[in-house]
């Protein structure tokens, strides 16, 4: 019983990190999995990329705004300014992902999902930045 109230205080302790890593890994899994669908079907790299990242970037917003930083707008437009900032900030790290693949598939590897999934890595981390500090922010 004692691990088990460790183990909750831990979770309510750090809530919006696990919250957010478990969400980033469901977006991870869909990004991956929806860029492979893409090039199994003999989509460019760049194509396949931007595919995965639009399906990747509703989804996110859906799951960060519900369960990572929990936000309440009231009014429509704060919504629909919510939501630009969010693709805004996401369409500069898919900028900075696009170049992590290239780069790695042209010099690296030639394993474009192994590339994409340490680019994932990196975006993550970039994404939590901007959704904590510029998103959704706290009143």
């Amino acid at each position: 019983m004692k691990m088990y109230k460790k183990c909750i205080n831990l979770y309510h302790k750090y809530e919006e990190i696990i919250n957010y890593l478990i969400t980033g890994f469901i977006g991870v899994v869909v990004s991956v999995l929806s860029f492979y669908i893409c090039r199994k079907i003999n989509l460019s790299i760049l194509f396949s990329n931007i595919i995965s990242w639009i399906i990747a970037v509703i989804l996110m917003y859906i799951l960060n705004k519900l369960f990572v930083f929990k936000t309440k707008t009231e009014k429509y437009n704060q919504l629909i300014q919510e939501f630009f900032s969010f693709v805004f900030a996401r369409i500069v790290t898919l900028i900075i992902e696009t170049i992590i693949i290239y780069v790695g598939v042209l010099f690296i590897t030639k394993n474009d999902t192994i590339v994409k999934v340490f680019a994932q890595i990196v975006i993550i981390i970039l994404n939590y930045i901007f959704s904590k500090l510029f998103i959704f922010k706290k009143s």
